[in-house]
Protein backbone atom coordinates (compact mmCIF):
# COMPACT_ATOMS: atom_id res chain seq x y z
CA UNK A 1 0.00 0.00 0.00
CA UNK A 2 1.09 3.57 -0.54
CA UNK A 3 0.34 6.20 2.10
CA UNK A 4 -2.93 7.33 0.52
CA UNK A 5 -4.28 3.79 0.23
CA UNK A 6 -3.24 3.15 3.82
CA UNK A 7 -5.03 6.24 5.14
CA UNK A 8 -8.21 5.73 3.11
CA UNK A 9 -8.44 2.06 4.03
CA UNK A 10 -8.00 3.04 7.67
CA UNK A 11 -10.45 5.91 7.83
CA UNK A 12 -13.14 4.21 5.75
CA UNK A 13 -12.69 1.00 7.76
CA UNK A 14 -12.72 -1.09 4.60
CA UNK A 15 -10.08 -3.48 5.93
CA UNK A 16 -6.78 -3.52 7.77
CA UNK A 17 -3.98 -1.52 6.18
CA UNK A 18 -0.50 -2.97 5.84
CA UNK A 19 0.52 -0.81 8.79
CA UNK A 20 -0.99 1.89 10.96
CA UNK A 21 -0.72 5.35 9.35
CA UNK A 22 0.73 8.20 11.42
CA UNK A 23 1.46 11.92 11.59
CA UNK A 24 2.44 14.63 14.06
CA UNK A 25 -0.80 16.44 14.93
CA UNK A 26 -1.65 19.07 12.31
CA UNK A 27 1.73 18.30 10.74
CA UNK A 28 3.32 20.95 12.88
CA UNK A 29 5.69 21.89 15.67
CA UNK A 30 5.47 25.16 17.59
CA UNK A 31 8.00 27.79 16.41
CA UNK A 32 10.67 27.09 19.02
CA UNK A 33 10.37 23.35 18.56
CA UNK A 34 10.62 23.91 14.81
CA UNK A 35 13.91 25.67 15.46
CA UNK A 36 15.11 22.65 17.43
CA UNK A 37 13.91 20.37 14.60
CA UNK A 38 16.08 22.33 12.16
CA UNK A 39 19.06 22.12 14.51
CA UNK A 40 18.68 18.41 15.23
CA UNK A 41 17.97 17.24 11.70
CA UNK A 42 19.83 19.83 9.64
CA UNK A 43 16.92 19.62 7.21
CA UNK A 44 15.12 22.43 5.40
CA UNK A 45 12.19 20.14 4.63
CA UNK A 46 8.89 20.51 6.49
CA UNK A 47 8.39 17.76 9.11
CA UNK A 48 5.82 15.89 7.03
CA UNK A 49 8.39 15.45 4.26
CA UNK A 50 11.38 14.70 6.47
CA UNK A 51 9.57 12.12 8.61
CA UNK A 52 7.30 11.01 5.73
CA UNK A 53 3.89 11.27 7.35
CA UNK A 54 1.05 9.46 5.61
CA UNK A 55 -1.02 12.62 5.06
CA UNK A 56 -0.44 16.07 3.57
CA UNK A 57 -2.31 19.33 4.17
CA UNK A 58 -3.70 22.04 1.90
CA UNK A 59 -4.94 25.52 2.76
CA UNK A 60 -6.68 28.25 0.76
CA UNK A 61 -4.36 30.64 -1.03
CA UNK A 62 -3.91 34.12 0.49
CA UNK A 63 -6.75 36.57 0.05
CA UNK A 64 -6.60 39.48 -2.36
CA UNK A 65 -8.77 41.48 0.04
CA UNK A 66 -7.15 44.31 1.96
CA UNK A 67 -9.16 45.30 5.02
CA UNK A 68 -8.22 47.84 7.69
CA UNK A 69 -9.45 46.10 10.83
CA UNK A 70 -8.19 48.86 13.12
CA UNK A 71 -11.49 50.66 12.38
CA UNK A 72 -13.15 48.29 14.86
CA UNK A 73 -10.91 49.34 17.74
CA UNK A 74 -9.82 52.52 19.47
CA UNK A 75 -6.45 53.17 17.88
CA UNK A 76 -4.81 54.45 21.04
CA UNK A 77 -5.50 51.11 22.76
CA UNK A 78 -3.88 48.92 20.10
CA UNK A 79 -0.49 47.34 20.66
CA UNK A 80 2.16 48.45 18.19
CA UNK A 81 2.84 44.86 17.17
CA UNK A 82 -0.74 43.65 16.73
CA UNK A 83 -1.27 41.35 13.74
CA UNK A 84 -4.75 40.89 12.26
CA UNK A 85 -5.78 37.71 10.45
CA UNK A 86 -8.34 37.78 7.67
CA UNK A 87 -11.22 37.44 10.13
CA UNK A 88 -10.03 40.64 11.84
CA UNK A 89 -8.88 38.84 14.97
CA UNK A 90 -5.83 40.61 16.37
CA UNK A 91 -2.96 38.83 18.07
CA UNK A 92 0.26 39.91 19.75
CA UNK A 93 3.41 37.91 20.48
CA UNK A 94 3.95 36.61 24.00
CA UNK A 95 6.89 35.25 25.97
CA UNK A 96 5.39 31.83 25.26
CA UNK A 97 5.39 30.13 21.88
CA UNK A 98 1.89 31.02 20.77
CA UNK A 99 0.36 34.44 20.21
CA UNK A 100 -2.28 36.03 22.42
CA UNK A 101 -5.50 36.64 20.48
CA UNK A 102 -6.57 39.66 22.48
CA UNK A 103 -8.41 41.81 19.90
CA UNK A 104 -11.98 40.79 19.05
CA UNK A 105 -13.41 42.91 16.21
CA UNK A 106 -17.10 42.22 16.89
CA UNK A 107 -16.94 42.66 20.67
CA UNK A 108 -18.59 46.10 20.79
CA UNK A 109 -21.32 45.43 18.24
CA UNK A 110 -24.90 45.44 19.47
CA UNK A 111 -27.01 45.04 16.33
CA UNK A 112 -27.49 42.25 13.79
CA UNK A 113 -27.00 44.79 10.99
CA UNK A 114 -23.47 45.48 12.21
CA UNK A 115 -22.65 41.77 12.13
CA UNK A 116 -24.07 41.32 8.64
CA UNK A 117 -22.24 44.38 7.27
CA UNK A 118 -18.86 43.32 8.63
CA UNK A 119 -16.12 42.77 5.97
CA UNK A 120 -16.14 38.99 6.14
CA UNK A 121 -13.23 37.08 4.56
CA UNK A 122 -13.55 35.75 1.01
CA UNK A 123 -12.69 32.15 1.94
CA UNK A 124 -15.59 31.00 -0.22
CA UNK A 125 -14.18 32.40 -3.47
CA UNK A 126 -12.97 29.93 -6.11
CA UNK A 127 -9.68 31.70 -6.86
CA UNK A 128 -8.39 30.70 -3.44
CA UNK A 129 -8.70 26.97 -4.26
CA UNK A 130 -6.92 26.84 -7.62
CA UNK A 131 -3.61 26.04 -5.91
CA UNK A 132 -5.42 23.71 -3.50
CA UNK A 133 -6.50 21.61 -6.48
CA UNK A 134 -2.99 21.71 -7.96
CA UNK A 135 -1.33 20.67 -4.70
CA UNK A 136 -3.92 17.95 -4.11
CA UNK A 137 -3.20 16.46 -7.53
CA UNK A 138 0.55 16.66 -6.89
CA UNK A 139 0.24 14.90 -3.53
CA UNK A 140 -2.04 12.24 -4.98
CA UNK A 141 0.50 11.59 -7.73
CA UNK A 142 3.10 11.10 -5.02
CA UNK A 143 0.83 8.65 -3.19
CA UNK A 144 -0.31 10.73 -0.19
CA UNK A 145 -3.73 11.33 1.33
CA UNK A 146 -4.71 15.01 1.36
CA UNK A 147 -6.48 16.94 4.11
CA UNK A 148 -8.31 20.21 3.49
CA UNK A 149 -7.96 22.29 6.66
CA UNK A 150 -11.01 24.00 8.19
CA UNK A 151 -10.15 24.05 11.89
CA UNK A 152 -11.78 26.67 14.16
CA UNK A 153 -14.79 25.85 12.03
CA UNK A 154 -17.53 27.89 13.75
CA UNK A 155 -17.39 28.13 17.54
CA UNK A 156 -13.75 29.05 17.96
CA UNK A 157 -13.87 31.62 15.19
CA UNK A 158 -17.05 33.07 16.70
CA UNK A 159 -15.65 33.54 20.19
CA UNK A 160 -12.35 34.87 18.88
CA UNK A 161 -14.28 37.50 16.92
CA UNK A 162 -16.76 38.32 19.66
CA UNK A 163 -14.82 37.50 22.88
CA UNK A 164 -15.81 34.36 24.71
CA UNK A 165 -17.48 36.03 27.68
CA UNK A 166 -19.54 38.28 25.41
CA UNK A 167 -20.54 35.38 23.17
CA UNK A 168 -21.73 33.29 26.09
CA UNK A 169 -23.87 36.20 27.30
CA UNK A 170 -25.25 36.51 23.76
CA UNK A 171 -26.52 32.94 23.97
CA UNK A 172 -28.98 34.07 26.65
CA UNK A 173 -29.35 37.84 26.21
CA UNK A 174 -28.92 38.45 22.48
CA UNK A 175 -29.80 35.26 20.63
CA UNK A 176 -30.54 37.03 17.34
CA UNK A 177 -27.06 38.54 17.22
CA UNK A 178 -25.46 35.21 18.13
CA UNK A 179 -27.35 33.49 15.34
CA UNK A 180 -26.24 36.17 12.88
CA UNK A 181 -22.62 35.68 13.90
CA UNK A 182 -22.77 31.89 13.65
CA UNK A 183 -24.69 31.99 10.38
CA UNK A 184 -22.24 34.32 8.67
CA UNK A 185 -19.38 32.02 9.61
CA UNK A 186 -21.34 28.92 8.63
CA UNK A 187 -22.13 30.32 5.17
CA UNK A 188 -18.42 30.87 4.54
CA UNK A 189 -17.57 27.37 5.78
CA UNK A 190 -20.27 25.82 3.56
CA UNK A 191 -18.66 27.42 0.52
CA UNK A 192 -15.23 26.29 1.71
CA UNK A 193 -16.40 22.72 2.17
CA UNK A 194 -17.77 22.62 -1.37
CA UNK A 195 -14.57 24.07 -2.82
CA UNK A 196 -12.31 21.69 -0.90
CA UNK A 197 -14.42 18.75 -2.07
CA UNK A 198 -14.35 20.06 -5.64
CA UNK A 199 -10.54 20.37 -5.41
CA UNK A 200 -10.35 16.64 -4.71
CA UNK A 201 -9.13 16.46 -1.12
CA UNK A 202 -9.59 13.10 0.57
CA UNK A 203 -10.38 14.45 4.04
CA UNK A 204 -11.94 17.67 5.28
CA UNK A 205 -10.67 18.43 8.75
CA UNK A 206 -13.18 20.37 10.84
CA UNK A 207 -12.40 21.42 14.38
CA UNK A 208 -13.89 23.29 17.32
CA UNK A 209 -12.93 22.91 20.97
CA UNK A 210 -16.48 22.84 22.35
CA UNK A 211 -15.52 20.84 25.45
CA UNK A 212 -13.13 21.33 28.34
CA UNK A 213 -11.41 18.45 30.07
CA UNK A 214 -14.53 18.15 32.23
CA UNK A 215 -17.15 18.18 29.47
CA UNK A 216 -19.22 20.53 27.31
CA UNK A 217 -18.47 24.23 27.72
CA UNK A 218 -22.13 25.03 27.14
CA UNK A 219 -25.48 23.37 27.72
CA UNK A 220 -26.60 20.73 25.26
CA UNK A 221 -29.48 23.03 24.31
CA UNK A 222 -27.05 25.81 23.37
CA UNK A 223 -24.90 23.35 21.40
CA UNK A 224 -27.91 22.06 19.49
CA UNK A 225 -29.38 25.52 18.91
CA UNK A 226 -26.30 27.27 17.60
CA UNK A 227 -23.81 24.67 16.42
CA UNK A 228 -25.02 21.18 15.64
CA UNK A 229 -27.23 21.82 12.62
CA UNK A 230 -24.75 24.29 11.14
CA UNK A 231 -21.97 21.71 11.28
CA UNK A 232 -24.37 19.27 9.62
CA UNK A 233 -24.99 21.73 6.78
CA UNK A 234 -21.25 22.15 6.22
CA UNK A 235 -20.78 18.40 6.02
CA UNK A 236 -23.76 17.96 3.69
CA UNK A 237 -22.35 20.65 1.38
CA UNK A 238 -19.07 18.75 1.03
CA UNK A 239 -20.83 15.41 0.53
CA UNK A 240 -23.08 16.86 -2.18
CA UNK A 241 -19.94 17.60 -4.21
CA UNK A 242 -18.09 14.39 -3.35
CA UNK A 243 -19.91 11.71 -1.35
CA UNK A 244 -16.57 9.93 -0.82
CA UNK A 245 -14.84 12.80 0.99
CA UNK A 246 -14.07 11.84 4.59
CA UNK A 247 -15.20 14.14 7.41
CA UNK A 248 -12.84 14.56 10.37
CA UNK A 249 -13.73 16.40 13.58
CA UNK A 250 -11.18 17.73 16.06
CA UNK A 251 -12.21 18.67 19.56
CA UNK A 252 -9.77 18.68 22.45
CA UNK A 253 -11.10 17.69 25.86
CA UNK A 254 -13.69 15.25 27.15
CA UNK A 255 -15.78 14.54 24.06
CA UNK A 256 -17.64 11.41 25.16
CA UNK A 257 -20.98 13.15 25.65
CA UNK A 258 -21.01 14.66 22.13
CA UNK A 259 -19.74 11.73 20.05
CA UNK A 260 -23.27 10.62 19.21
CA UNK A 261 -24.03 14.14 17.99
CA UNK A 262 -20.91 14.10 15.81
CA UNK A 263 -22.01 10.83 14.23
CA UNK A 264 -25.54 12.14 13.63
CA UNK A 265 -24.24 15.12 11.62
CA UNK A 266 -21.93 12.98 9.50
CA UNK A 267 -18.55 12.92 11.21
CA UNK A 268 -16.53 9.82 10.29
CA UNK A 269 -13.22 10.43 12.10
CA UNK A 270 -12.74 11.78 15.61
CA UNK A 271 -9.60 13.52 16.85
CA UNK A 272 -7.66 13.66 19.13
CA UNK A 273 -9.46 11.41 21.67
CA UNK A 274 -7.31 12.99 24.37
CA UNK A 275 -6.31 10.12 26.66
CA UNK A 276 -5.96 12.22 29.81
CA UNK A 277 -9.70 12.92 30.00
CA UNK A 278 -11.47 10.27 27.90
CA UNK A 279 -12.06 6.58 28.50
CA UNK A 280 -10.45 5.21 25.35
CA UNK A 281 -11.42 1.56 25.88
CA UNK A 282 -15.07 2.54 26.43
CA UNK A 283 -15.07 4.82 23.38
CA UNK A 284 -13.52 2.12 21.22
CA UNK A 285 -15.94 -0.51 22.43
CA UNK A 286 -18.98 1.67 21.75
CA UNK A 287 -17.96 3.36 18.51
CA UNK A 288 -15.48 1.08 16.71
CA UNK A 289 -18.06 0.26 14.03
CA UNK A 290 -19.19 3.86 13.60
CA UNK A 291 -16.02 5.96 13.73
CA UNK A 292 -12.34 5.91 12.96
CA UNK A 293 -9.86 7.36 15.45
CA UNK A 294 -6.99 9.78 14.86
CA UNK A 295 -4.61 10.72 17.68
CA UNK A 296 -4.57 8.98 21.04
CA UNK A 297 -1.07 9.79 22.33
CA UNK A 298 -1.13 12.21 25.28
CA UNK A 299 0.82 15.46 25.13
CA UNK A 300 0.05 16.21 28.79
CA UNK A 301 1.24 12.83 30.02
CA UNK A 302 3.42 10.35 28.17
CA UNK A 303 4.99 12.65 25.59
CA UNK A 304 6.45 15.22 28.02
CA UNK A 305 6.91 12.97 31.06
CA UNK A 306 7.73 9.48 29.80
CA UNK A 307 11.06 8.03 28.77
CA UNK A 308 11.60 7.19 25.10
CA UNK A 309 10.99 3.53 25.86
CA UNK A 310 7.77 4.38 27.69
CA UNK A 311 6.65 6.45 24.72
CA UNK A 312 7.27 3.50 22.39
CA UNK A 313 5.32 1.16 24.66
CA UNK A 314 2.42 3.62 24.84
CA UNK A 315 2.28 3.92 21.06
CA UNK A 316 2.18 0.14 20.78
CA UNK A 317 -0.48 -0.21 23.49
CA UNK A 318 -2.68 2.50 21.99
CA UNK A 319 -2.43 0.89 18.58
CA UNK A 320 -3.38 -2.49 20.05
CA UNK A 321 -6.46 -0.86 21.60
CA UNK A 322 -7.70 1.51 18.88
CA UNK A 323 -6.22 -0.15 15.82
CA UNK A 324 -6.81 -3.82 16.45
CA UNK A 325 -9.28 -3.93 13.55
CA UNK A 326 -7.89 -1.00 11.58
CA UNK A 327 -9.63 2.38 11.82
CA UNK A 328 -6.78 4.14 13.65
CA UNK A 329 -4.25 6.78 12.60
CA UNK A 330 -1.76 7.28 15.43
CA UNK A 331 -0.70 10.82 16.35
CA UNK A 332 0.01 12.98 19.37
CA UNK A 333 -3.14 14.61 20.73
CA UNK A 334 -1.94 18.11 19.86
CA UNK A 335 0.83 20.17 18.29
CA UNK A 336 4.14 19.42 19.96
CA UNK A 337 6.11 22.10 21.80
CA UNK A 338 9.38 22.47 23.71
CA UNK A 339 7.90 20.70 26.75
CA UNK A 340 8.30 17.48 24.76
CA UNK A 341 11.86 16.10 24.87
CA UNK A 342 13.29 15.66 21.39
CA UNK A 343 14.18 12.04 22.12
CA UNK A 344 10.51 11.37 22.88
CA UNK A 345 9.46 12.81 19.53
CA UNK A 346 11.90 10.52 17.75
CA UNK A 347 10.69 7.63 19.90
CA UNK A 348 7.10 8.33 18.85
CA UNK A 349 8.03 8.46 15.16
CA UNK A 350 10.17 5.32 15.34
CA UNK A 351 7.40 3.44 17.14
CA UNK A 352 4.70 4.69 14.78
CA UNK A 353 6.68 3.68 11.71
CA UNK A 354 7.21 0.19 13.10
CA UNK A 355 3.53 -0.59 13.73
CA UNK A 356 2.43 -3.55 11.61
CA UNK A 357 -1.04 -4.99 11.19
Amino acid sequence: MNARERVLTTLRRTGKPDKTPFEISWGAFTPLLMKKYRERTGSNLPPEEYFDFDARYVFPSPSKQKTDFTQFFKHDLLDNNVDFNEWGIGSVPTCYELSDFKYHPLEQMTRVEEINQYPWPDLGEEYRYIEVANKTKEYHNRGYAVCGEMYQTIFETAWLMRNMETLFMDFYLNEELAHALFENIAQIRIKQARLFAKAGVDIIRLGDDIVSQQGLMMSRKIYHTFLKTRIQRIIRAAKEVNPEVIIFMHSCGKVEEVIDDFIEVGVQVINPIQPECNNLPAIYSKYKDKLSFWGGIGVQSIMPNGTPEEVKRQVQATNELLGKEGGFLVAPAHILDLAIPWDNIIAFIDAAKSLKN
